[in-house]
């Protein structure tokens, strides 16, 4: 057998166990550790036990990190600020716990638990949940799925356009153009007949758009500086690293560090919160996210339009069929005869 197929035989053999064992690290790692690690929380009210609350969650070795606030009624608007994910309010007649299931039902679960078990024997913990999921999904778990395919839908979009030969400003608004569309399509599925979003239908349109453009730019933008190999680069690092590092489906301070963290530098988990709070939360809290997958379009497109420009017809050292047809050919005589 030649060489170089046992060559190929050889890294296929080798580079299949690589990524499934790249895929496995990436994604049940993650979920087998997760537990709050500086989670925030808040305690209302004043006095011994207050402080007593406070000095519980405080003693769990940095499992969260506690806001203290005046009243209930300051509680909850920390919850819709999206400052805590949840807060235990010391009354006369015992605690009681606001939560935010909208903003994880993980770690609304996990409050509930912690919470009751702090609590006297015989008595139960009453829970609010101040910003419920819609009835329309209950459990949450509409938003934690779609990220995958919105992952999906921005590195085929980076990948076509660039194995289609765009270039310049014209990939940049073919991937806009494309983002855009995936967005609309997205939300009328996702709030208009799954019932699975509750904020402005347009502003989830537009955050889900702006999601997926982040990702196509980069995808497009790595292929522009590396070639194809940027388009695989873009794939491992949205889909694999992106994608299981998001936190959407708990919460980015459960994963281990600095995994949580990660994940909400990359398009994926900054798309998952941005959509998070503009749905549940008349975008508080929305900031930071859109400004992350603002940088990556602008890095992403930059690139791509930058490569266009160098290269205004098409890839470098590409010839067209119709030059190729067209060129002259040396007969050996001095003469150029025509192709054709």
């Amino acid at each position: 057998m030649p060489a170089a197929p046992n060559r190929r035989a050889v890294a296929v053999v080798l580079l299949v166990p690589l990524m499934v064992t790249l895929a496995l690290w990436a994604f049940a790692w993650p979920a087998a550790r997760i537990a709050p690690r500086d989670l925030p929380v808040g305690v209302a009210g004043a006095g011994p036990a207050a402080d007593q609350v406070q000095k519980g969650f405080e003693e769990r070795g940095g499992a969260f990190e506690v806001h203290r606030y005046e009243d209930a009624a300051a509680a909850r608007t920390a919850i819709q600020e999206r400052a805590v994910y949840g807060a235990v309010v010391v009354t006369d007649g015992g605690p009681e716990l606001l939560t935010a299931s909208a903003a994880s039902p993980v770690v609304s679960q996990l409050l509930t638990a912690a919470v009751g078990e702090t609590a006297p024997a015989g008595t139960q913990v009453p829970v609010t949940d101040v910003v419920a999921t819609p009835a329309g999904d209950p459990r949450g778990s509409v938003l934690g799925a779609s990220i995958l395919p919105l992952a999906l839908a921005g590195v085929a979009a980076g990948a076509v356009v660039t194995l289609l030969g765009l270039r310049g400003v014209r990939a940049a608004l073919t991937l806009t153009g494309a983002s855009a569309l995936v967005g609309i399509v997205a939300t009328a599925i996702a709030h208009s007949w799954l019932g699975a979003l509750a904020g402005g239908w347009w502003t989830e349109a537009g955050a889900v758009g702006l999601t997926v453009l982040a990702i196509g730019s980069a995808v497009a933008g790595f292929a522009a500086l590396l070639g194809t190999r940027g388009i695989g680069l873009g794939a491992v690092l949205i889909v694999l690293l992106g994608n299981s590092f998001s936190g959407v489906t708990s919460a980015p301070e459960l994963l281990p560090d600095p995994v949580g963290t990660i994940g909400q530098w990359l398009p994926p988990g900054a798309g998952g919160s941005l959509l998070r709070s503009v749905s549940f939360f008349d975008g508080n809290a929305a900031g930071g996210p859109a400004l992350t997958l603002g940088v990556w379009v602008v890095l992403g497109l930059t690139a791509v339009v930058l490569a266009g420009r160098k290269q205004p017809g098409g890839d470098a050292g590409a010839t067209s069929p119709d030059a190729v047809a067209s060129a002259p050919v040396n007969t050996g005589t001095g003469a150029a005869a025509p192709v054709g």
